[in-house]
This record gives C-alpha cells, sequence and structure tokens, in this order.
C-alpha cells in the first residue's frame, strides 16, 4: 500500500541533474521532511507550491530511499513535452513516462542499433552494488585514463536513473561518458529497451571502450540465497556473452562487515557466479606477487576458488580467475571526486570493497583495444 501524505515546499535543499530536492512542510504535526521531485516526471516545484508525497520509506526508516518521493503537484500541472518516442518505462504505473529509446523505430539511432549484431569484445563489468561504480571507474582510469566509460543503469532498484548522485557527479567531471538507463529504468542519457540493447548503444552509439552494467541504488536483500535483486548481475554476463563481450566480475569483497554471509566474499558473489551465470566470467582477484598480498587475501582467493569455481564447474562452466596487481588503485580511488560509501561504511572504514571493484575496473582497461 502506498502512504500519501500533504505537505507544502517550504525550501530548497541540494539538488542535482534531474532531481530537485526540497523541504516540505507535512500537514498536520507541521514536520519538515525531504522530498524528491523528478523533473522528467513532476517538473520542478516552487516555495509554497501544495504536494502530494509518498513517504513510505521515509515512515519506514530505510536508509537508500530514506526521503519522500512527490507524487503531484496539486494546484499545477508540469509543463510537458511532446517526446518523439513511443517507448514506455515504469509501464503501467501511475509515473509511466515517454521515452526516446536507442531501439525505437522512430529514434535517430535506430538503424545503428537495428544492424549491430555485437560488441566487438567490448570488456563489460557488471556488479551488484551501485556504491562500486565510482571504484570501478577508478580502476578503469588507472589502467586507461582517457577510456571512454558507458554506465548501464538497469531496472534491478531505483527506477530513475536520476536518482544517483554519484552517477550525475561522474558525468559532471567528465568521467562517464555516457549513462544509459536499460529496461524500466529511465532518465539515463539514453534509453535502451534491454540490456543487450544498451550495451549495443554503448558500442555503437557511445563509441565506449569498456561499459559497466550495475542497478541503481537501493539493492533489495532478504538474507536468502536467492532473494536480492543483485543476482540480476549473472544476467548482464549472460548478455554480454550473448553479444561477444568480455563479462568482468566486481566481487563483492569486505573485511568490515559485521554480517558473516557478507564478510570476506560476500554470499551475493558466490550466489551470482557460482551457482546463477551460466556463462564464463573473469574474476579479479588480488595478484599474489601484489605487496598488499595479506592472509585475508589468500581467504577471498580460497572463497572464490570453492564458492564460485567449483561450483560453476559443476554445471559446466569454466570461470577465469584473474590475477589483477593493486599498483597505484588507492590513489586512484581517492582522487575520485565522488564520496566513496558502501552499506555506510567509507573507503577508510572498508578498503577492501572498494579495491576489489577498482580490480574488475582495472582488469577491464587491460582487455580494451588501444585507439
Amino acid at each position: 500500500m502506498l502512504q500519501w501524505e500533504r505537505g507544502t515546499v517550504t525550501g530548497q535543499r541540494s539538488s542535482w541533474r534531474g532531481v530537485a530536492r526540497l523541504e516540505v512542510e507535512l500537514e498536520g504535526d507541521g514536520e519538515v521532511v525531504s522530498a524528491l521531485a523528478y523533473t522528467e516526471l513532476t517538473g520542478a516545484p516552487g516555495h509554497g507550491e501544495s504536494v502530494l508525497v509518498n513517504t513510505n520509506a521515509l515512515r519506514r526508516g530505510l536508509g537508500t530511499g530514506g526521503d519522500a518521493l512527490l507524487v503531484a503537484r496539486r494546484d499545477v500541472l508540469p509543463e510537458t513535452e511532446a517526446s518523439r518516442g513511443h517507448m514506455v518505462k515504469a509501464r503501467y504505473t501511475p509515473m509511466q513516462t515517454m521515452v526516446d529509446a536507442i531501439d525505437d523505430p522512430d529514434g535517430e539511432h535506430y538503424e545503428v542499433i537495428r544492424e549491430a549484431q555485437d560488441v566487438d569484445g567490448m570488456p563489460v563489468v557488471v556488479a551488484d552494488l551501485h556504491s562500486s561504480l565510482p571504484a570501478i571507474i577508478a580502476g578503469i582510469r588507472a589502467e586507461r585514463h582517457g577510456a571512454r566509460i558507458a554506465y548501464v543503469h538497469t531496472d534491478g532498484a531505483a527506477l530513475p536513473a536520476a536518482y544517483s548522485r554519484t552517477t550525475a557527479r561522474l558525468r559532471e567531471a567528465g568521467l562517464l561518458t555516457s549513462v544509459i538507463s536499460a529496461g524500466q529504468s529511465f532518465g539515463g542519457d539514453l534509453e535502451a529497451i534491454t540490456v543487450h540493447s544498451a550495451l549495443l548503444g554503448a558500442k555503437h552509439v557511445v563509441d565506449a571502450d569498456v561499459a559497466v552494467v550495475i542497478q541503481g541504488p537501493g539493492n533489495l536483500g532478504t538474507g536468502t540465497d536467492w532473494g536480492f535483486s543483485g543476482i540480476e548481475a549473472a544476467e548482464s554476463v549472460h548478455a554480454a556473452t550473448a553479444l561477444g563481450g568480455a563479462p568482468v566480475a566486481t566481487l563483492r569483497v569486505s573485511n568490515a562487515d559485521p554480517r558473516d554471509r557478507h564478510r570476506g566474499l560476500s554470499h551475493h558473489s558466490a550466489t551470482t557466479y557460482g551457482r546463477a551465470t551460466l556463462a564464463p566470467v573473469r574474476l579479479p582477484v588480488l595478484s599474489r606477487n601484489d605487496s598488499r598480498y595479506s592472509p585475508f587475501h589468500a581467504s577471498v582467493r580460497e572463497q572464490v576458488k570453492t564458492s564460485i569455481m567449483d561450483e560453476a564447474r559443476g554445471h559446466g562452466t569454466e570461470h577465469l580467475l584473474t590475477e589483477v596487481d593493486a599498483k597505484g588503485l588507492r590513489d586512484a580511488l581517492e582522487d575520485i571526486p565522488v564520496r566513496m560509501s558502501t552499506m555506510g561504511r567509507s573507503l577508510g572504514e572498508d578498503p577492501e570493497a572498494f579495491r576489489y571493484a577498482a580490480l574488475a575496473g582495472r582488469c577491464a582497461a587491460t582487455l580494451a583495444p588501444r585507439r
């Protein structure tokens, strides 16, 4: 059920591309809350406007998603522009929106996508946590500073690509060439109907050296083996393989997570790549020749072998354990101009979470042909 509340816009908070962040005073007790308005859907409400907000996540005290979401401006209809395309996203919800997709017959890129059959060996990094994105980019740039990077935002978590402040800041800093929203997600620089067509767009429209495929913020997990939204990374591997790409897995690793199932190699990575992935993928681990190699990394390596590689071999899939040097990666991570945070922990608090994501980025960059 939806929890709707009425309120009045009383102020503005820090906003970013595609998102107006507002202060809204709720009717009744006068509580002032933070509310997000997606300008593509509602426009940007002004001071004093009466609005309707969805407070489900706010009242439940959720972390990611703990803002009210603006549903409607009660006295103002937002200005609208007719979309050239006729592809609908967030389909059959009250907020469904029309987009001009790269695979839309009426779109400017349609002929390119229709003729494209593969991605010509393009490296494709997949991950389950959106928080891995800046670290993956740091790893790519540490190896190939000028690489063109396309981010495919899937629909496993936040549907609006604009929700990610990280993505917006990476675009502003010139560290991402393009954001492609795939599936039911919307609001990227380019829209695609599937991850497959998004990858074709990354290669043939964006001219990317590397593509990164991750769900948006708001990974949903249940503590069960199969009930987590990040498992869709397996399907991203399959899409990359079907299109002749070179898939690289980002291993979810932590030396700080208080939950045993996520300590060392996360059970999410074990399930995703060991049991759900039916195509070979590179599994980047820290090189044994690296000066940072320690018993922790040896333990992660052993977990990867037993929990992923042996499991996958049982259903006929041979993954490739890939040793990657971490030299310079810490500096590269610190140089990324966005805040590194995963599950509420910073780079200083959980460095291995970001280091392994950067290893995946560096691994992918080594596979990209030089221009």
